[in-house]
């Protein structure tokens, strides 16, 4: 009888034992996913966040003058040669793509110099509003990167322009992606 007993409470052990095991192995799991880093934290935007505040009017620029609307913002380099000009392709391509969402986003060039006839007569077909730069966007804007501007002038995403000509559809991908989601959550612009 005795080893009977000694059965059914090894049983009951064993049982307990994998009740326990049931609840506290998903919690062990997480914990060491979240300490090892085998996660990503919920990082859904493809640009960098712009983590100091910075606004137009801090660069000198009126935004009221942009009607209050989203803003694909790129400081073109002093002399915009065939990589800036593909750069400025692909980021008109990006503001067709977005469809019906275009009435809400504009994209702007900053120049630092005047541009060629040429040049001029592309930017003007593909709906740029051409803006000179000030000393404060040249020294605060990087011209290697495009930067994602909110309705109301805060400077919220940066999209570095890649060096090879390769990896401009990531890029124009990357911002559409990016724009997409800001415009389906935005109430304002």
């Amino acid at each position: 009888m005795s080893s009977i007993n000694a059965e059914q409470k090894n049983k009951s052990r064993r049982k307990f034992l994998m009740v326990i095991a049931v609840f506290a192995l998903p919690i062990i799991l997480a914990k060491l996913a979240l300490e090892q880093g085998w996660l990503d934290y919920g990082v859904t935007n493809q640009g960098t966040l712009i983590e100091n505040e910075l606004t137009l009017n801090q660069l000198g620029l009126n935004a009221s003058a942009l009607d209050q609307q989203w803003l694909l913002l790129y400081p073109l380099p002093s002399d915009c040669q065939s990589h800036c000009e593909q750069a400025l392709e692909k980021i008109h391509n990006t503001y067709v793509a977005l469809g019906k969402e275009m009435p809400r986003v504009t994209p702007v060039a900053l120049t630092q110099k005047a541009l060629s006839a040429v040049q001029q007569k592309r930017i003007s077909e593909s709906q740029w509003h051409v803006l000179p730069s000030t000393g404060l966007t040249n020294n605060l804007l990087s011209p290697a990167q495009v930067f994602i501007v909110d309705p109301l002038g805060n400077i919220i995403l940066s999209h570095s322009i890649p060096s090879d000509d390769k990896n401009l559809p990531e890029f124009g991908k990357a911002i559409l992606a990016d724009m997409k989601k800001l415009l389906k959550y935005s109430k304002v612009g």
